[in-house]
């Protein structure tokens, strides 16, 4: 239940505890958020933005996946709104966890037309501003079933021909490629050399340069033992060989290891004019930040949960105030690490939650089914968390929403 208070006009709702008996919790007002009224300019930042499904779909495992296109457009638009570019057609956007080929083609299409209208607007905060600048896209192989993959030479051709046609829709749309990494690849690839010829094929066909994914286990565990090797430093190698070996045609890469510390030695490794997107959701702050040498850019799922506290940090470090910057990247980080905890391939949850919370979208689903990836407390956590950083935009209606959630789930 919600009540609104006389004393700060918030409301208070009645939220489960550790020990089941429900407490009383007084919303905060939201952060004091800034648009940009110029372009950001101090870091490259993409954030990786989810899709809403229709709501009177068949929101079930297995299903094909139906979006509400005007929702999940408009999600678009409110990142751009913001100065942030959009990392569209990734695994924040459920592919190869219900969002199947045919609907990723349409919204990369989508998407890139989207921001091409947007770029002939002329807006001040993204004055200068490219398509590519404001939508990069996913290109992968998962028009391929990994089970019928075999290794060897047939299997990394039908790999490499697959990614192919994918490069060549994102290429066409006009959005900046990202190279996913692909289970099918995982499972045809049996050397490290396999990796490199697979990618040089791609970064040689390539028109402009291309931002390579590196995603661990811990977001996909089909990807084990990828660059050839199940050791980091191993396959860190073979991945440096390949991006010093077609540096011209990487723009960046995008690493979502959650290793602070490996991103770390690999940025200051990597070739002049090559950027690392970092895809960190436990420790962006202190990656975007820098070490006074070397900053991460950010092509991050977290992003499209807290963008309006993420835009305002990158104009701080524009500004040149880099502490206020960080400080407020930092006041998000636990509500980061909550939406990312383990199992970490089920974040989606959690930034959908915080869409619906927001009124971005009418209902809490997923396409799969995958709103169902999350336990009601953990939601509650996600809930608390994002009110304390000053991320639940009208708390009256977050607190309603809650509210219905809680009584639907058995808790109020």
């Amino acid at each position: 239940m919600t009540a609104a208070t006389a004393t700060t006009g918030l409301p208070t709702l009645l939220l489960p505890s550790a020990d089941g008996a429900p407490r009383s919790y007084r919303l905060s007002a939201p952060g004091e958020w800034t648009r940009p009224t110029a372009p950001i300019t101090s870091r490259n930042v993409y954030a990786a933005a989810h899709v809403v499904p229709r709501m009177d779909a068949e929101n079930t495992p297995g299903s094909p996946a139906d979006l509400d296109w005007d929702a999940t457009l408009a999600y678009r638009h409110e990142l751009w709104s913001y100065g942030l570019g959009v990392a569209d057609a990734m695994d924040t956007a459920q592919r190869g966890m219900g969002l199947d080929w045919t609907a990723t083609r349409e919204l990369i299409r989508r998407s890139a037309a989207e921001a091409a209208a947007v770029v002939a607007e002329r807006r001040p905060e993204l004055e200068g501003k490219s398509v590519r600048d404001l939508v990069s896209c996913g290109a992968g192989t998962d028009q391929l079933d990994p089970a019928g993959i075999t290794p060897g030479a047939d299997g990394l051709r039908a790999v490499a021909d697959a990614y192919l046609e994918q490069l060549a829709v994102v290429e066409e749309s006009g959005a900046k490629v990202i190279l996913m990494c692909s289970r099918a690849l995982a499972r045809a690839a049996s050397t490290p050399q396999d990796y490199l010829d697979v990618y040089g094929r791609l970064l040689r066909e390539a028109s402009r340069p291309v931002v390579l994914h590196w995603l661990g286990t811990m977001f996909d565990p089909a990807l084990a033992g990828y660059w050839g090797s199940e050791d980091t430093a191993a396959a860190t190698a073979t991945f440096l060989d390949l991006i010093r070996d077609h540096a011209e045609k990487v723009d960046g890469v995008k690493v979502s290891l959650l290793d602070a510390g490996h991103e770390v030695e690999l940025r200051a490794q990597l070739p002049a004019g090559v950027r690392l997107y970092t895809g960190d959701d436990f420790n962006y702050p202190e990656l975007i930040h820098g070490d006074g040498t070397h900053h991460s850019d950010a092509l991050l799922g977290i992003f499209a949960a807290i963008y309006p506290a993420a835009s305002t940090a990158l104009q701080a470090y524009d500004a040149g105030d880099a502490e206020r910057g960080r400080a407020i990247l930092t006041s998000t980080q636990d509500l980061g690490r909550q939406i990312f905890a383990a199992p970490t391939y089920y974040y989606k949850t959690g930034v959908a939650f915080l869409s619906w919370l927001n009124g971005h979208q009418s209902g809490f689903q997923l396409v799969g089914g995958l709103h169902a990836g999350r336990s009601l407390p953990h939601l509650v956590r996600v809930f608390t968390l994002a009110d304390q950083a000053g991320l639940l935009l009208d708390p009256e209606l977050a607190a309603r929403r809650m509210g219905a959630l809680l009584e639907t789930g058995g808790a109020a």
